[in-house]
């Protein structure tokens, strides 16, 4: 497992070198994925903006997630990830989009979305792909290694 800083450092200066941006729409990481960017100098160069979208009703509203997929499949799902990356890079005008939504637990869990079942969902100028996890472990566990995979997807994508 690599170093979350490290290869946010060399994420942001492979962004800032292409001249190119990202943003995020965060549910279940309330923040941690735009933290590890804003911990770095120089993220101002890359790091349009974040959403941290909690309620389905600021889903929808901020960032245009439709009603019919909240209810038909709920905030947890491919669908809802896929039309939060939409919205939060419409919304940022960004090159890359990240968005997450999630069960950390230790409640919410349902047989069929237990807690730990986390979608990640990565948008690039070229693809939109849409990643179901299932992480064990305390919410805080839950949280940091969504926060993880989303980075090193990321990462993986730009070939760092």
């Amino acid at each position: 497992m690599k170093n979350i800083k490290e290869l946010t450092e060399k994420i942001i200066q492979k962004l800032t070198k292409e001249g190119q941006t990202i943003s995020f729409a965060e549910s279940c990481t309330g923040g941690r994925i735009v933290a590890a960017f804003t911990s770095i100098s120089g993220a101002s160069e890359v790091l349009h903006g974040s959403c941290i979208t909690y309620s389905n009703d600021i889903k929808h509203l901020w960032l245009g997630v439709s009603k019919e997929v909240l209810e038909n499949f709920g905030a947890v799902s491919e669908q809802c990830v896929s039309q939060m990356l939409d919205g939060i890079q419409k919304m940022a005008s960004s090159d890359y989009a990240i968005a997450v939504s999630g069960i950390a637990g230790p409640t919410g869990g349902t047989e069929f979305k237990p807690v730990g079942t986390v979608y990640i969902g990565l948008k690039t100028p070229f693809s939109k792909e849409v990643f179901h996890c299932n992480f064990k472990g305390s919410r805080d566990e839950v949280q940091e290694q969504s926060t993880l995979f989303a980075i090193e997807k990321l990462a993986e994508v730009l070939e760092i």
